[in-house]
C-alpha cells in the first residue's frame, strides 16, 4: 500500500519568544515490512536543519529558530510503501525466554521504565495469561494484546503522560500509548522482551481500525512489539486488536514514550504556547508511479539514550 502521510504541529505563543530548540521523530523507518521514498520537513520560521539517528535507530531532526516569533509551525512529508508480515503460525515455550543469550540481546527491554513499571497485580494477570495458553511464547504475547484490549476503553483525555500504568489498569480507560505501555509491562513481567512504537496508522477511526475512504486525518499512533526466540519482533496493535500490517506505519521505538516522542523542545521567553498537531493520511493509486528514494540525512550519528534527570528538563510537546 502507497501512504502519503502529512504530520504538522502548530505552536502559538501568546507573547513574543526569543529561541526555541526543538527535536522531532516523524520520519518512518525502512524494515522489512515497510519502505520510506520521500521525506522533507519544513520549518516555519526558517530553521537550519540537523538529522542523525539517535540510539534507539529512530532519525531525528533537530531544528533552532533564533529570531523572536510568535507563531512556529513544523511541518513533515513522507511517502511510504508498507506490506503486511507473514503470519505467525507457531511459537517457541516459555522455557527458552530463558536462554542467557537471548536475555543479554534484549536485557533493555526486560527491564521495568518510566511508563512501564508494573505491580503485583499486573505480573499475576501476565502469568495467568501465560500459563492458560500452553506456554508457548507467541501465543502469550497474542493473548497479552487481547486482554489490554479488553482491559482499557479508548477514552481520549482520560489519562496524563506520565501516569504510572498500574493506575491506568485500575482505572480502565486511556488512549494507545496507554494500551501500548500496558502490553508492555505485561511481557516484561514475565520475561519477555517488549518495546514501545512509536508510528501512524491509515485509518478512520483508533478505536476499531476502519478505513472509511482515502484520506485520513488523525494523531500518531503507538502499538509494542514482543521479541519470540527464533521468530524476532512480533507486533501488536491492542488498541483496535488489528494485526500490524499494511495500515501501519512505523516511525521508531524504544523502552517507553519517553524515548521515541514526536516532538520535543525549549524555548525562551515568558510566553505559553497552544499547540495544535494533526496527522493526515492518503492511500494512493497504485498505478502512480512511485517517487524516488528517499536521499541520505546529511549528518547521521548516534547517542546514547537520555537519563531520566536529562528528561525532565525539557519539555515536552
Amino acid at each position: 500500500m502507497r501512504l502519503d502521510i502529512c504530520y504538522r504541529t502548530r505552536f502559538a505563543f501568546d507573547a513574543p519568544v526569543r529561541e526555541s530548540q526543538n527535536e522531532m521523530r516523524a520520519c518512518p523507518v525502512s524494515d522489512e515490512r515497510q519502505q520510506l521514498l520521500n521525506y522533507r520537513v519544513i520549518v516555519e520560521p526558517s530553521a537550519r536543519m540537523l538529522s542523525f539517528t539517535d540510539y534507539w535507530g529512530t532519525r531525528v531532526d533537530h531544528f533552532g529558530v533564533t529570531d523572536t516569533h510568535t507563531v512556529l509551525e513544523v511541518t513533515a512529508e513522507a511517502s511510504v510503501e508498507t506490506q503486511d508480515p507473514p503470519p505467525v503460525t507457531t511459537g517457541p515455550p516459555l522455557e527458552t525466554l530463558k536462554v542467557p543469550g537471548f536475555r543479554d540481546r534484549h536485557e533493555e527491554f526486560l527491564k521495568r521504565s518510566h511508563h512501564t513499571s508494573w505491580n503485583e497485580d499486573i505480573a499475576q494477570a501476565a502469568r495467568s495469561l501465560a500459563e492458560a495458553n500452553g506456554s508457548n511464547v507467541a501465543s502469550a504475547v497474542m493473548e497479552v494484546s487481547r486482554y489490554v484490549g479488553d482491559k482499557l476503553t479508548y477514552e481520549p483525555g482520560a489519562t496524563d503522560i506520565g501516569e504510572p500504568i498500574a493506575d491506568i489498569a485500575a482505572k480502565g480507560v486511556g488512549v494507545c500509548q496507554d494500551y501500548a505501555h500496558l502490553a508492555v509491562a505485561l511481557c516484561r513481567s514475565i520475561g519477555i522482551p517488549a518495546r514501545y512504537v512509536s508510528g501512524y496508522l491509515f485509518s478512520s477511526d483508533d478505536r476499531t481500525g476502519s478505513i472509511d475512504g482515502d484520506l485520513v486525518r488523525v494523531q500518531t499512533h503507538a502499538w509494542f512489539e514482543a521479541a519470540v526466540p527464533g521468530l524476532g519482533w512480533l507486533p501488536l496493535d491492542p488498541t483496535n486488536q488489528l494485526a500490524v500490517g499494511r495500515q501501519h506505519v512505523k516511525i521508531g521505538h524504544g523502552r517507553d514514550y519517553d524515548d521515541v516522542p514526536p516532538l520535543r523542545g525549549v524555548y525562551s521567553g515568558p510566553g505559553s504556547p497552544t499547540v495544535e498537531a494533526s496527522v493526515e493520511i492518503r492511500r494512493m493509486d497504485p498505478a502512480r508511479p512511485p517517487a524516488a528514494p528517499m536521499q541520505p540525512s546529511l549528518q547521521r550519528q548516534v547517542q546514547a539514550p537520555r537519563t531520566r534527570q536529562q528528561q525532565q528538563q525539557q519539555q515536552q510537546q
